[in-house]
């Protein structure tokens, strides 16, 4: 048997006879092939993308039935699902999803996913890497792509963003208005980007030939259209590099978001909740952080639903350290 584990989304992990001996993965690099008069040939890298990720395998035992419909359910709802192995990450879809009844404590299964982004290199850091270090990597990476493409309106998203992830100190500890004012702006970006990408793939579609160049066309017009082409042709690998790049920040701080515990007390203090949910009473800024009114007062007054961070902060107790 295998001796990795295999984790799809938050909660479903194979296990035993449900893990397959071998998962292929790899992909394909995107060419843009143009044959030009007198037989030359120009081709463009247009970017990796990955190969499905297929494999199958039995859900044996009591719950054999129930754990299937928790993979259809998966696949029915059509949402992005983090799939890990090994030092292996990426983010799915599930396109299929087929399982066999043939007792209600044995049922084969065959699974296919589609790959969005190759997280392998991101959401497996070395030791001693936080999210922190992550993010801002990958905001400096695309502060360097967007430079290279020249659109201001992009520069200017990705400027935006810049500034807001600079004012965070934490992520694991940022309240929720925090995380969700980054994540807006990340996401804008990446529209960006992605509109950029539709408008350089539809640059290149325009005509059969590099640069259109057909008979009884002005010269003029020919080279508007090859500079056109060129430009998007270099510009294409980048905008798809960048918005990926984005994508994996949205996951990473989503992950943070999505994470936060959400609870509700009647009265009491934040030092107690502390010391309940991290066991470290002095670690009630963690939560006045996340809470930005009760702040500089740690007294809850009446019913309320907290929000409890998933990481506590090293602040030792001081508001503002």
């Amino acid at each position: 048997m295998p001796d990795f584990t295999l984790k799809l989304g938050q909660n479903f992990q194979f296990k035993d006879l449900e893990i397959p001996e071998t998962i292929s993965f790899g992909g394909t690099q995107k060419l843009a092939m143009h044959d030009l008069v007198g037989g030359t040939r120009v081709i463009d890298s247009m970017g990796a993308f990955c190969a499905p990720v297929e494999w199958s395998g039995w859900l044996l035992g009591t719950e054999a039935l129930a754990r299937a419909r928790e993979l259809d359910d998966l696949r029915v709802s059509g949402k992005e699902l983090v799939l890990q192995w090994s030092e292996i990450c990426y983010i799915v879809v599930i396109r299929e999803f087929r399982a066999d009844f043939q007792r209600t404590y044995k049922i084969p299964y065959k699974i296919s996913c589609e790959v969005s982004s190759d997280m392998s290199k991101y959401t497996m850091p070395d030791e001693g890497t936080g999210i922190d270090g992550l993010v801002k990597s990958d905001a400096a990476a695309m502060t360097d792509m967007a430079s290279s493409i020249g659109d201001g309106t992009l520069s200017s998203l990705i400027d935006s963003a810049n500034s807001a992830i600079d004012t965070v100190a934490s992520f694991a500890n940022a309240a929720q208005s925090t995380l969700s004012n980054v994540l807006q702006k990340v996401t804008a970006v990446r529209d960006r980007a992605q509109t950029l990408v539709a408008s350089a793939n539809s640059e290149l579609m325009k005509v059969a030939t590099l640069g259109g160049i057909l008979p009884n066309n002005p010269v003029a017009q020919q080279v508007a259209k090859l500079n056109g082409q060129i430009n998007s042709a270099l510009s294409l690998p980048v905008l798809v590099q960048l918005d990926r790049v984005a994508g994996r920040m949205q996951t990473n701080i989503a992950s943070v978001y999505k994470s936060a515990k959400h609870v509700v007390t009647a009265g009491g203090d934040l030092m107690k909740l502390a010391a309940k949910e991290y066991d470290d009473a002095m670690a009630w800024t963690s939560l006045a952080k996340a809470n930005p009114e009760l702040l500089w007062d740690p007294l809850v007054q009446g019913v309320k639903t907290l929000i409890v961070p998933p990481h506590k902060d090293t602040a030792g107790g001081l508001p503002n350290p």
